[in-house]
């Protein structure tokens, strides 16, 4: 039986299956190109090397958490929109750990600049404007929901909640009851922190 032809498409998907099953480091040329049964230099006619390779992997993984964040928001606002928004990233990090793990490394300016990173972006502006966080605001606002949601679920991926009580399930409510506590009242927040702080 023949083997399928190579496209630039078939190397990422491959990579990116590799990087959920063992991790973004082990995705290296020479890994993909033994899973795909052809010697490393076939690859170099698809991609140019191991950074664009990941950048491919950033950009699958930007556009599969895009359309789960696009069902999710169907017609919510407000507090359903951000827990919808919410679960879609968690689902999608503890389905896909390898290409979640490719959203928080520092990608090329194609993958930056990729239709897919603009459709995250949307997404996000789409809840915080539900919230009427203000336009100035909403780059302050897009970095605190990433950074929290980012952080709890790395966490959540290392295992890091698995050895105290309560489950991470209940953590994780309290997380969305107070990020939405935080947006809703985004324009009424107090000064802080003070002038002194760095």
């Amino acid at each position: 039986m023949s083997r399928p032809p190579l496209t630039a498409a078939a190397v990422v998907q491959r990579a990116a299956e590799l990087a959920d099953a063992d991790g973004l480091d082990a995705v290296t040329l020479a890994a993909v190109a033994r899973s795909l049964g052809v010697q490393t230099p076939s690859l170099y006619s698809h991609v140019r090397d191991l950074a664009a390779l990941r950048d491919g992997i950033t950009v699958l993984a930007l556009d599969g958490l895009a359309d789960r964040v696009a069902d999710a928001l169907v017609g919510r606002s407000g507090g359903d929109a951000l827990a919808g928004f919410a679960g879609a990233h968690r689902a999608f990090a503890l389905e896909h750990p390898g290409r979640w793990e490719a959203l928080h490394r520092k990608a090329g300016p194609a993958a930056v600049q990729a239709p897919a990173a603009g459709r995250v972006v949307r997404l996000t502006e789409a809840v915080l404007l539900g919230y009427r966080v203000p336009a100035p605001d909403r780059v302050h606002a897009t970095r605190v929901l990433g950074a929290a949601l980012s952080g709890f679920l790395d966490l959540e991926r290392l295992g890091s909640f698995d050895h105290s009580s309560p489950a991470a399930q209940e953590s994780w409510r309290e997380l969305l009851r107070s990020l939405h506590l935080v947006l809703s009242r985004w324009s009424s927040r107090d000064p802080f922190p003070p002038q002194e702080v760095p």
